[in-house]
């Protein structure tokens, strides 16, 4: 199944595929981005399935260089996936999860359905 661009709640989105290119670095984010280069997409949405293990072991700094790529364009980004395993296995990552999920650019949500709530929520 291939990316797809949705409106959600008044939000246009970036619903990532799962089986799509592996998001490792900066340059992968780029690469991301310029597919969407004349879209008027807010949200990336990525599955837990396309980000790099690195992503979620902070001192990597992965999940920072990426999410602020994002964000240096324009998009807000949720990753949708079950993570906690790594919540539960690092003080760091559990707090940073805490603070990305107060915001409203970074938010990690364990499905769809907590995704369109808080989109509901937001718009």
């Amino acid at each position: 199944m291939p990316d797809v661009v949705q409106t959600r709640h008044g939000a246009t989105v970036l619903m990532c595929a799962e089986d799509g290119p592996l998001i490792t670095g900066e340059q992968s984010a780029v690469d991301l981005i310029g597919t969407l280069w004349g879209q008027d997409v807010r949200w990336l949405v990525l599955p837990l399935a396309r980000l790099s293990e690195d992503f979620l072991v902070l001192r990597t700094r992965v999940a920072g260089a990426v999410v602020q790529k994002f964000q240096q364009y324009g998009f807000a980004v949720a990753v949708v996936g079950d993570i906690t395993e790594q919540v539960a296995a690092s003080s760091a990552l559990r707090d940073f999860v805490y603070e990305s999920n107060r915001g409203r650019q970074l938010w990690f949500v364990a499905d769809e359905a907590e995704l369109d709530a808080r989109l509901s929520a937001a718009a």
